[in-house]
């Protein structure tokens, strides 16, 4: 039935339940330890009242001599002053020597409450009893009366003290300790519907069965996402982490990160400055164990607090292959233009050529078509045997004739020693923006009939290519900025095909440099190692 409560029902009762039982305990305990304690006090009392009297000289002197008026008008003044229920003092032989009552003088002490006085009288020792007599039930020290001289026993003496006395002062106890009980317990009724309702807002009014319900959810959402997510708090210890981030990271699957600080499983990670100056930081590229990512970072805030960070991490090849392959796909889409630009010209004057009767003209320019196309083939066949980098230069040489513009490519050059590890994506994206840029270059500068020259040597340890053009060069004071992000010759939202370029090289540990040449234009000079030593980070 609780079950189907509220939560903060469910809080309010077990909160409250709690808090009654506990103060109900303590202050059923308190009144125990209170009353126990003045009965024992009040006992001790008597006790020690008892044994003043019983070593008083005048009792002693009374006892001996069994001067009854006189120990009557002791007792009488004695209870008097100790406040005293009564004061009872009898012989050797427990007989009353002096009693409140007149008519129980001459009695054993024995018929008031059944104890005559042995453990005094016998043995000597003072004690405490309880017990119901002829004035009410009393507390009583019993204590024995000692001649000094001759330690003989010669008499005993009994002081009560009434328990109404004493019970009056515990109901008037009990009624103050029953009052902060009940204050108590109203006080624990209020915290509990306080702490109920600040818990309720602090998770949202939700349910605990809808906060399980969102914690398997956000699990499976977590487990999901591809991209690797690691969460820490504001002290730098993971929280999350799902199963993209183990992979990503190349970690064991069977080591627990949860609980653990990150800089000691990442110690090259930047996380904790996200905490110290509270900015995101988005498409950050860095290396974390030996990998290239990719990472956002968002601080967690609770009110003005941050009170963790959130990393989300994708390894940077990932990118760079979608990239590539819409970069190919552009290429291929462009390849195909051009060639069916250039192709559907060519048809049309053969046409027109063979429509006016000029049948030689029209053979000769099949026939130098077909020359050069062959020759370019034979020379790609010859010195660059690789179909991927082949294929991107016969799209470059049909792009350049597209524009009315020629790509020479130097028949001395050899690209046939190229690296299994070396990525032809990568190599052919990076080629195909130096030619691309030469290209443009040239077409604004140089008549329709410019040239781009490209070189290619794999001699040596190193792969070189060589891109020339007739384009108005590069300024001095620009060739050390221009393969940053966003700089280029060229104007606005131009900018990155070079620094796409300088980032290939950054990872596979290569160079480009630039130079203007004597008769206009300038030349790029990529240098590829064929067996890098180490790769940085951009």
């Amino acid at each position: 039935m609780l079950r189907k409560t509220k939560l903060k029902t469910r809080m309010i009762l077990t909160l409250g339940v709690l808090g009654a039982l506990q103060t109900i305990l303590i202050g059923g305990f308190a009144g125990y330890y209170l009353s126990e304690s003045l009965y024992e006090e009040i006992g001790q009392r008597a006790l020690m009242v008892a044994k003043t009297v019983a070593a008083s000289p005048a009792v002693i002197e009374g006892v001996r001599s069994r001067d009854v008026p006189g120990l009557n008008r002791l007792a009488r003044r004695l209870a008097k002053t100790n406040e005293a229920l009564f004061i009872v003092i009898g012989d050797h032989d427990a007989i009353r020597l002096a009693h409140p009552d007149p008519d129980r003088l001459g009695y054993s002490m024995g018929d008031d409450d059944g104890d005559y006085g042995r453990r005094a009288l016998v043995d000597g020792n003072a004690y405490v009893a309880r017990a119901m007599g002829s004035l009410g039930e009393s507390m009583r020290g019993k204590a024995p009366v000692i001649v000094p001289e001759t330690e003989n026993i010669i008499g005993i003496v009994s002081v009560g003290y009434s328990l109404e006395q004493v019970e009056a002062t515990i109901r008037r106890y009990n009624f103050v300790l029953y009052g902060v009980v009940g204050l108590m317990l109203l006080v624990t009724v209020i915290s509990a519907i306080v702490i109920a309702g600040r818990f309720k807002r602090a998770i949202f009014g939700l349910e605990p069965e809808e906060i399980a319900r969102l914690f398997r959810e956000r699990d499976a959402t977590l487990q999901s996402v591809r991209e690797g997510i690691i969460a820490v708090n504001r002290a730098g210890i993971i929280t999350t982490v799902n199963r993209a981030a183990y992979e990503t990271l190349d970690l064991p699957s069977d080591e627990p990160l949860a609980g653990k600080p990150i800089l000691e499983i990442l110690p090259e990670s930047s996380l904790m400055s996200v905490l110290d100056t509270g900015q995101p930081d988005f498409d950050r590229e860095i290396w974390l164990r030996g990998r290239q990512m990719v990472v956002n970072r968002l601080p967690v805030r609770q009110g003005d607090e941050i009170i963790g960070v959130v990393a989300s991490f994708r390894l940077r090849n990932e990118l760079d292959q979608v990239s590539r392959q819409l970069t190919r796909i552009q290429q291929y889409a462009d390849t195909l233009r051009s060639q069916t630009h250039e192709y559907s010209n060519k048809l049309h004057t053969i046409a027109g050529l063979i429509q006016i009767g000029a049948n030689d003209e029209a053979l000769n320019l099949i026939g130098s078509e077909v020359s050069d196309h062959q020759a370019l083939l034979h020379l790609l066949l010859e010195a660059v045997p690789d179909p991927v980098i082949a294929g991107c230069l016969l799209g470059k040489y049909n792009r350049a004739r597209e524009m009315g513009l020629r790509l020479d490519i130097d028949p001395d050059s050899q690209m046939a020693d190229i690296p299994d590890t070396l990525p032809r994506d990568q190599l052919v994206s990076v080629l195909g923006n130096l030619i691309d840029n030469a290209l443009e270059a040239t077409r604004q500068q140089a008549a329709p009939d410019g040239r781009v020259r490209l070189s290619m040597t794999d001699l040596g340890e190193e792969l070189i290519f060589e891109v020339d053009d007739q384009g108005p060069g590069v300024p001095e004071e620009a060739q050390r900025r221009i393969f940053e992000r966003g700089v280029s010759t060229k104007g606005e939202e131009h900018g990155i095909g070079l620094h796409l370029v300088q980032q290939f090289l950054n990872r596979w540990g290569g160079s480009v440099t630039v130079e203007n040449l004597p008769e206009g234009g300038s030349r790029f000079t990529l240098y590829l190692p064929k067996r890098p030593e180490g790769k940085s980070s951009s």
